[in-house]
């Protein structure tokens, strides 16, 4: 399942949990009116044989009154929960004691995982995920968030010490395939739901604890009955509502490990991490009483359940390991194998600061439609070359850039660094500008990283962004907004805008956003792409004009776009466009249904590759489009002899 189908599935699953909802909500109602004819019909009267006949006729006004109080009861307690985790993935982390685990560690094995996490971001387009331990013996990790944009790693220590570093990146592997594939949101509601649910029951335990202080034991023993009966009732509710769980949950996993297996190519890595939970004597069982609320988020079971085969959110680790390893033959002689694997070379590996590597961050071909085919293909889907060259790009940072980018001070800097005029002038102003109204300690950290890099390449930007992304998240709301506005004023300065600062702009805060604006959540677009004629035209006018194509008119660069589309656009005019109309474009785009983003994303890609090459600004523009499209675009790649 590529990228798109797996987010118009995501779609059509969250109907189907709504749906799945309405049912259980349904079956509570019909249950809990069940309990008030039988507790104040027989309880609540003298008993007679005729009081006993009419106590059970069937009243609709009571129905309705009752169904209206558990509907309401569910509903509330369901949006709360989903409220307090509005926060995104930080607020699930939060919510299982995790720590947020910070860059220049002097444990090898935590500095080792942050390295992993960094490069599958960096491999697939996405935000460097925060990431948080939990101090747990069982190995285990999750991934929670709405979207890849506020989404953090979750993992036990038991996982970072006792993983190698080839399962280890099989299992965040597995978790960066639930942030691309938009299965997070699902997690995040289905706790919500199952709160909502278990709301009933927590309401019949105050309600036995109030009547216990009743001195008037006649008319405390209605609400024991009632409490005792919602007990019951949110019983019932958990556990019909973790059926609906494990049946969204389980497919999704052997989804997952086949991504992992995809973007790795390494299958024994991700089979060594589910043999090494089998043997591990905590396997991957979690203490903290949470667990039990996002276990259908974590790579493997949390807790140990007699009824674990009616409602286990994942499928037996025995058939996990045997669907990535047809020819498993039952042994665990794979992780005995690597029992001794190098501890020596990982650190190598994990310290060296540059390499020469086989491919690098640039696209070239010789069809444009045929490399803008490849490219689209490669959304959301990392391969085990992505991984490569974002290894080699995070390795080829220099070390003064890469500490800054682990610094919420530094990576506020960087961002600077990077809109800053090549022309004395103006850059004097921004400076001046920086001085006077960044945070203490922002400007010191321009002035020292202006002192050691007077320019950073080109194909080096992304990934730091990608990388400093995570840092910026750390923002106060106050310094978030100080640091959005300084941002906007530096390149407006100059009083023009150009596509560099565009995209840098369209790419940080569209990520950001959605971490500090509230009611900033994406959404499933519902826009047929034949409807978008206008914003298309606009998309694709600027990516022609955006760099000069070797022999080939604008024209012939728009018509290139055009022919990837269900409606055939015409060229605007140049002197009409703003980045303003650019914005509102895209504002619309946005919306368009997911199995449609293809065509729109290719037709971009095919304008950009009209002349077979990619310049690193039109690599920029591309990636920044399609981040703000919910698109993540891997690195794009170019083989080299």
């Amino acid at each position: 399942m590529d990228f798109f189908e797996s987010q118009d599935t995501a779609k059509r699953s969250t109907g189907r949990l709504i749906f799945l909802f309405v049912l259980a909500v349904f079956s509570l109602i019909v249950v809990t009116n069940l309990l008030v004819m039988l507790i104040f019909g027989f309880l609540g009267t003298e008993m007679t044989s005729m009081a006993a006949t009419q106590s059970f006729q069937f009243d609709w006004e009571i129905f309705f009154a009752v169904g209206a109080v558990v509907s309401g009861v569910v509903l509330i307690g369901s949006l709360y929960k989903i409220g307090s985790l509005s926060g995104g993935g930080a607020r699930v982390a939060e919510m299982m004691n995790g720590r947020l685990l910070i860059a220049g560690t002097d444990n090898f094995k935590a500095q080792r995982t942050l390295n992993v996490v960094e490069e599958m971001a960096i491999a697939s387009g996405t935000p460097v995920p925060p990431v948080y331990i939990m101090e747990e013996e069982g190995i285990n990790a999750f991934a929670a968030g709405y979207s890849p944009s506020d989404a953090v790693i979750g993992i036990t220590r038991g996982a970072i010490e006792n993983l190698n570093r080839d399962e280890l990146q099989g299992v965040i592997a597995h978790e960066f395939s639930h942030i691309l594939h938009g299965d997070m949101r699902i997690n995040i509601r289905l706790i919500g739901v199952l709160h909502g649910i278990m709301v009933l029951g927590l309401i019949g335990y105050h309600l036995l604890r109030s009547s216990s202080y009743s001195r008037r034991s006649k008319e405390s023993g209605g609400i024991v009955a009632l409490g005792l009966g919602l007990i019951i009732v949110g019983w019932v509710g958990t556990f019909f509502g973790n059926l609906i769980k494990a049946a969204v949950s389980r497919q999704r996993e052997y989804l997952a490990d086949a991504s992992a297996v995809q973007f790795t190519r390494n299958p024994d890595g991700i089979a060594g991490a589910l043999m090494r939970i089998a043997q591990h004597a905590e396997r991957s069982f979690l203490d903290h009483p949470n667990s039990s609320e996002i276990s259908h988020a974590l790579f493997e079971e949390a807790k140990f359940s007699p009824l674990s085969g009616l409602y286990a959110t994942h499928p037996p680790l025995e058939e996990r390991i045997s669907a990535i390893l047809p020819n498993w033959d039952g042994s665990y002689e794979l992780i005995a194998q690597v029992e001794d694997a190098v501890p020596v070379q990982e650190q190598t590996r994990d310290a060296e600061q540059s390499r020469p590597a086989k491919l690098t961050a640039v696209l070239t071909g010789t069809a444009g439609v045929i490399v803008a085919d490849s490219v689209i293909s490669d959304v959301g889907s990392p391969t085990r070359d992505h991984i490569a060259v974002a290894e080699n790009l995070r390795n080829s940072l220099p070390k003064e850039l890469l500490d800054a980018a682990h610094d919420p001070s530094g990576a506020r800097a960087i961002i600077y660094l990077l809109v800053l005029s090549d022309s004395d002038p103006t850059r004097r102003r921004q400076l001046n500008l920086l001085e006077n109204n960044a945070d203490e300690g922002v400007y010191k950290e321009v002035e020292l990283i202006l002192k050691n890099n007077k320019q950073i390449d080109a194909v080096l930007r992304i990934p730091l962004v990608e990388i400093a992304l995570s840092s910026l998240r750390q923002l106060s709301q106050r310094q978030y907004q100080l640091f959005k506005n300084n941002f906007n004023e530096l390149i407006a300065l100059d009083k023009k805008i150009n596509l560099l600062e565009w995209a840098l702009q369209k790419n940080v805060f569209h990520h950001l956003d959605s971490v500090f604006t509230k009611n900033k959540k994406p959404k499933m677009g519902r826009k047929e792409l034949k409807n978008c004629e206008t914003s298309a035209s606009i998309l694709l006018t600027i990516i022609a004009h955006s760099n000069k194509h070797n022999k080939l008119t604008v024209q012939k660069v728009f018509a290139k776009g055009t022919e990837q589309l269900p409606m055939k656009p015409a060229l605007a005019s140049v002197d009409e466009l703003t980045f303003e109309k650019l914005n509102s474009a895209l504002i619309e785009l946005v919306q368009v249904k997911p199995l449609q983003k293809p065509a729109l994303l290719k037709a971009c890609a095919a304008s950009i590759t009209a002349d077979n090459k990619i310049a690193p600004i039109e690599a920029e523009l591309l990636r920044a489009i399609a981040a703000t499209l919910d698109c993540p675009m891997p690195p794009l790649l170019q083989c080299q002899s």
